[in-house]
């Protein structure tokens, strides 16, 4: 007996292509984020702006946005080198306030990328030869909890004036805690995950790169996010103590002058600043771990 065609594919179930409104979905859901965190920017300056028209902020001890913003080419002087002799012309104000974010971003870039690479080949190695572990834990677990900030004499004796100190104190907030942490989660790494490895004949040159490696790789990424802010603050305050320039400088000389608008102007570069620098870490890794569900951001 044969079977009826149409009884066969009327119980087959059709596949359609992929609605079109697919990608617009998906575009939503990326705005929603953004559209929160206006949201929560627009009700901090709101009520900061509330607060100074209801008169329960002195405008010169704590001026509100619209104030410290709103004379951005005049605040923007402040950044030039004072070895700049002369009348000086807004586009340069501007170029210097430029040439001087851009000088703090790259000390913080250089001493997270060194101490993240010098950290994690150091974690490695740690467990790797016994006898170097033996050796540096016990000192790198007594370093650990000094603070960064307590090494800017050292980096001063060390270094002199200049960028150096700076990317050695965003070297050393990371370099303990990220040595540290290596090693622990070298440790945690699945015991059946490394077996496999070994009974299907994987060298330990083999086994760290397609095992250790991806499972250590996400935790070790949010372990400098999280000191990604704590770099930030250390290169301010060798910036303003060792380097001579930098956005760290210019803080130090709203203090100095009790300017407390071109401390709020500089405090909102800093912020802006290191937001982007967060966001641009996440991109990196999103594309470093496209293997990890959500990209070990946690979605």
């Amino acid at each position: 007996m044969k079977a009826d065609p149409t009884t066969l594919f009327a119980h087959r179930r059709v596949v359609r292509p992929a609605a079109s409104g697919r990608p617009r979905s998906n575009l939503v859901r990326r705005l929603v984020p953004l559209g929160w965190g206006v949201a929560s920017l627009a009700c901090f300056i709101a009520a900061w702006e509330l607060a100074w028209a209801a008169g329960w902020a002195d405008p010169l001890l704590l001026p509100p946005p619209h104030i410290f913003l709103r004379n951005f080419a005049s605040q923007a002087q402040y950044f030039i080198p004072t070895d700049v002799i002369g009348e000086t012309s807004n586009a340069t104000a501007l170029k210097s306030l430029a040439m001087t974010i851009v000088a703090t971003t790259l000390r913080v870039l250089s001493g997270l990328v060194l101490g993240f690479v010098c950290s994690v080949a150091m974690g490695v190695a740690i467990r790797y030869f016994r006898l170097l572990g033996n050796l540096t834990l016990p000192t790198i677990t007594l370093l650990a909890p000094i603070s960064p900030i307590a090494w800017l004499p050292v980096a001063i004796f060390l270094f002199g004036i200049g960028n150096a100190p700076a990317v050695f104190m965003v070297f050393i907030s990371l370099f303990f805690v990220m040595t540290v942490s290596t090693i622990s989660q070298i440790d945690n790494v699945s015991r059946t995950h490394l077996n496999v490895a070994a009974v299907m004949g994987a060298t330990r040159a083999q086994t760290f790169r397609h095992v250790i490696l991806p499972a250590i790789l996400p935790s070790l990424f949010m372990v400098l996010r999280m000191n990604l802010f704590g770099a930030w603050m250390v290169v301010l305050v060798a910036e303003a103590t060792g380097v001579g320039s930098g956005l760290g400088q210019v803080v130090m000389l709203a203090r100095n002058t009790f300017n407390s608008s071109l401390s709020f102007f500089t405090m909102t570069l800093i912020g802006v600043t290191g937001f982007a620098f967060d966001v641009a870490l996440r991109i990196v890794q999103r594309k470093v771990l496209f293997w990890v569900p959500g990209n070990g951001l946690g979605k």
